[in-house]
């Protein structure tokens, strides 16, 4: 299963969806271990600590510090990891919205973290760029 590479018909048929809930960033030191009762969204482990992107109650009640409260928004459409400029022609979207977004791309979907009280704003323009790449 590679997934879909046309830009073309990623941008068309992807149907973006809101997740609910307020999702932080948090980062642990480097070979701490994450806290048992933390049900993480996305770790991911860097030189100097390690990411953790995790529902704001669960990290908040695990003691973490915590940055960025934004929303998940999953762009439904299965998407080649070899796929060339999807994400980078919604980013400049949001961007150009003044938007920051801190994109992950999973092996079936990517995933965007918007900030949590423009979270609307951005499925508005998600649905916009589909509708305008539609034959």
């Amino acid at each position: 299963m590679a997934g879909e590479t046309d830009l073309k018909k990623l941008l068309a048929t992807m149907t973006p969806e809101l997740r609910p809930g307020i999702h932080v960033f948090a980062t642990l030191p480097p070979d701490a271990p994450v806290p048992d009762s933390l049900e993480t969204v996305m770790l991911f482990r860097e030189r100097e600590g390690t990411t953790v992107i995790a529902l704001e109650e669960e990290a908040k009640a695990a003691g973490l510090a915590t940055v960025f409260r934004c929303r998940t928004v999953t762009l439904n459409i299965h998407s080649s990891l070899e796929a060339v400029g999807f994400l980078a022609a919604i980013t400049a979207r949001l961007a150009a919205a003044g938007m920051g977004v801190n994109p992950v791309s999973a092996f079936y979907h990517d995933h965007l973290f918007v900030p949590a009280d423009r979270a609307e704003e951005a499925m508005e323009i998600l649905t916009r760029l589909a509708e305008e790449n539609r034959d």
